[in-house]
């Protein structure tokens, strides 16, 4: 585990009295002032990953260890730290974010993958504040996150104020399953957004704070247009696209204001793999002196016994299923790279639930098989959105815009939707995203290729995915909610359980060649 002295071994400041953000002198001379210097730990984009989470607890105790004299210390979330509407996985989150004594954290999409109501009743006790009420509106009275949700707080430390804001997605409901939350949860647009924040930001600025950090679960664009186009805000937490932000760079993570004022912006990836620690030190107008931001590795630290069994305890899935022989290489982008961890997923789900192919999002898939044993919450870990399974019926054309849809997410910021994962065909494309054949298997093993030219619309095929892609998410198809012809009250985690008991064999993954880049 890494030592606490190691958080900063590479990482330097950035003093601001030497420069201003664009890199100009300032011929100051040094006064006497009285500042507040803030440490922060963060966290973003989570995603219900147990494996990190426990992890990150035990970094969250090497941070507390430091020698934070004269520092203010916060522990902030951007989102998404939970995933699912499975209230175990929900729970889990939760009880996580307690137990690394997190301030605050705003809601993302996935923490509104479960009901308004769920939401409520596995956050109300939890000691830590949910932000993101600044932009988000409801079409019916009394929904029960209204009490929970705030727009901002503020927190005093040591004599000194911060004002802390939160805000939503504006693209949610692109991001969020066919729900209650999707029917009763309204975000404002990135435009009336942006309005709000400054809104916010001078009421707090009203009431004295002139030290402001923003929750932002939006994007890194949005971020950095925010960041320049306002005043008053010091520090934004990011989120959303998944952006690994180390160090602090002019013009790429440090802006001046409107006002003309640095704003720092961070983002620590995705799925707990990584965690940040911001070091900030304001003058005495709430002005940014010097700041310093270091990302770190989860995997460098060890899973927490205690946390471990109280996850266990909470999720319940403990079963072996059956044995790993061979895995695979952990990949370095699982939205872009070819992932085999997902073949066998996607063949599960063909397979048990008898279709002619199967369609996972490269995203649903957020972690790896390990050789050895595998457990029930080992599948859970490598698939825990908790979506349901769904089977309808597409055509050629479906088909072929679907794989282009992915395929193309690979030359965009954060690869995101990402590609998709196959089962009853492969494809190939080449690195600028652009797809060059799809040729569908049988069941019989015989090859079919599709002409992508000029894709059939009379040829259908029966598809197994889940209603997360079938409700429209990610825009690989329009809403199919209507046209189901099956819904399942389970999630892939329990067709790939049955499918590798079935195979009473050890399981190797391996890259099998159904997705293939070509020059």
């Amino acid at each position: 585990m890494i030592s606490p002295v190691n958080f900063y071994k590479t990482i330097s400041y950035v003093n601001f009295r030497s420069k201003d953000v664009n890199g100009n002198s300032e011929n100051q001379k040094p006064k006497q002032e009285k500042t507040a210097k803030a440490s922060i730990f963060y966290i973003n984009d989570l995603h219900g990953n147990i494996n990190n989470m426990s992890k990150i607890y035990n970094a969250k105790n090497s941070f507390d260890k430091l020698n934070h004299e004269g520092q203010d210390v916060f522990c902030l979330a951007s989102g998404d730290i939970s995933a699912s509407d499975n209230n175990a996985l929900v729970k889990i989150s939760s009880t996580f974010m307690k137990s690394i004594n997190l301030d605050a954290n705003v809601i993302g999409n996935h923490e509104l993958d479960a009901n308004p109501q769920e939401v409520y009743d596995l956050n109300k006790d939890y000691g830590y504040t949910l932000l993101g009420a600044l932009n988000m509106t409801y079409k019916n009275q009394n929904n029960p996150l209204e009490s929970i949700v705030a727009k901002s707080i503020i927190k005093e430390i040591n004599g000194n104020k911060y004002g802390i804001i939160g805000i939503i997605p504006p693209d949610l409901h692109g991001r969020i399953r066919d729900n209650d939350s999707k029917k009763t949860v309204i975000p404002l647009s990135e435009t009336e957004t942006a309005i709000a924040v400054q809104q916010e930001v001078e009421k707090l600025q009203n009431d004295g704070i002139n030290k402001i950090i923003l929750l932002s679960h939006c994007g890194f664009k949005f971020d950095q247009n925010l960041a320049k186009n306002t005043s008053g805000i010091d520090v934004i937490l990011g989120a959303h696209t998944h952006n690994l932000i180390n160090d602090i760079k002019f013009n790429e993570n440090l802006f001046n204001s409107k006002s003309g004022e640095p704003v720092i912006i961070t983002q620590a990836g995705r799925d707990g793999e990584h965690f940040g620690i911001l070091n900030v030190e304001f003058d005495e107008n709430g002005i940014i002196k010097s700041a310093q931001n270091s990302i770190q590795e989860s995997k460098k630290f060890n899973h927490n016994p205690v946390m471990e069994e109280i996850f266990n305890t909470i999720l319940d899935k403990k079963e072996k299923v059956g044995i790993i022989k061979t895995a695979f290489p952990p990949l370095k982008d699982r939205l872009a790279d070819p992932n085999p961890n997902g073949y066998i997923i996607a063949d599960a789900c063909k397979t048990e639930l008898n279709t002619d192919i199967a369609m996972i999002n490269a995203g649903n898939i957020r972690g790896s098989f390990k050789e050895g044993i595998l457990t029930e919450r080992q599948l859970y870990e490598i698939t825990p959105l908790n979506n349901q399974m769904v089977v309808f019926k597409i055509n050629e054309e479906e088909l072929v815009n679907a794989v282009k849809e992915g395929a193309a997410s690979i030359c965009q910021t954060g690869h995101r939707a990402g590609l998709i994962i196959p089962s009853g065909f492969e494809y190939t494309l080449a690195h600028n995203g652009e797809v060059k054949s799809i040729i569908i298997i049988d069941k019989d093993g015989q090859k079919h290729p599709i002409d992508i030219n000029n894709p059939d619309k009379n040829k259908f095929y029966t598809v197994a995915t889940d209603n997360f892609m079938a409700c429209g998410g990610d825009n690989y198809f329009t809403n199919k909610l209507s046209e189901l012809d099956a819904i399942y009250d389970f999630d892939k985690d329990k067709l790939a359980a049955d499918y590798i008991k079935k195979l009473g064999k050890p399981v190797e993954i391996v890259d099998d060649g159904r997705i293939t880049f070509v020059d």
